[in-house]
């Protein structure tokens, strides 16, 4: 991959990649689309990594669809799919972690300790692997994305990090490979996340502007819906130091996280006031 990488960047070619850990859906698949319509060479990989994942968490039933997976992607024309084993991502006597400060201490990084440092290095070292000249995120994963453009900036990479929208099931549910553990009835409750959101953005739109009013509608309607059974967070927040924002002047950043059963749901929207 590193060789075959330098030889594209060396004959002027461009590189994108989408860093994923497979189970492949429709949000993935639009990072998979940009990537490929923008640059020379589109390179695809699947890990899943386990420095993201506390020992609570769901890593060994963590869905996956590997041929499935490798059937969109040479449906979608990607060049390269780039599968490491976990000895080559963390050979032994690896003691190397990442840490953006701040940034990921906040909101998901207050319920999931040494998450984010797990995804910080792991998206390091595959940057390093690939050496991309673009790499593609999706905005559902806002606090992430603004980590890893942190992350480039403060070391230095080479790379452009490109967020794109979030990808919604018919139902408005943002897409991700969690909403597989959803039963039918939760799968129903989980429309409260975005009911929320689009709710609270249209007061923000209407001119609303304390952010207190605007957190306590957010956290009322996903309260009401009985299937959720922790709302972790659910607020108005700075969407450059995911900072809580009490008087909304411009764009903010609606976020929320909640539970339904054991799957734990994020989602988001920036919005401007009026």
């Amino acid at each position: 991959m590193q060789n075959s990488s330098k030889v594209n960047l060396q004959g002027g070619k461009t590189i994108g990649f989408v860093p994923t850990m497979g189970a492949l859906h429709r949000g993935h698949m639009s990072l998979v689309r940009a990537c490929r319509e923008e640059n020379d060479v589109a390179v695809v990989s699947i890990f899943v990594n386990p420095t993201q994942f506390d020992p609570s968490e769901d890593l060994d039933k963590y869905p996956s669809d590997l041929d499935g997976d490798m059937t969109k992607l040479e449906e979608a024309g990607v060049d390269t799919l780039f599968m490491p084993e976990e000895a080559s991502v963390y050979p032994e006597g690896f003691q190397t972690s990442i840490e953006v400060k701040g940034l990921s201490e906040k909101l998901c990084g207050a319920f999931r300790p040494g998450h984010f440092d797990g995804v910080a290095t792991v998206v390091a070292k595959l940057l390093n692997m690939v050496y991309p000249t673009r790499a593609y995120f999706g905005a559902k994963d806002y606090q992430q994305s603004l980590i890893i453009r942190r992350l480039a900036v403060d070391l230095d990479m080479p790379v452009e990090i490109a967020v794109l929208p979030t990808v919604r099931e018919e139902d408005c549910l943002a897409m991700s490979s969690r909403n597989a553990y959803l039963s039918a009835d939760e799968r129903r409750a989980a429309q409260a996340i975005y009911r929320a959101l689009a709710n609270a953005a249209d007061r923000v739109k209407e001119g609303k502007r304390d952010a207190a009013e605007i957190n306590a509608f957010m956290r009322e309607t996903l309260q009401k819906e009985p299937l959720i059974t922790e709302v972790q967070y659910a607020g108005v927040y700075d969407p450059n130091t995911l900072d809580d924002v009490a008087d909304i002047k411009s764009e903010v950043l609606l976020a929320v996280a909640a539970k339904l059963g054991d799957t734990r749901l994020i989602d988001n929207m920036l919005v401007k006031g009026a």
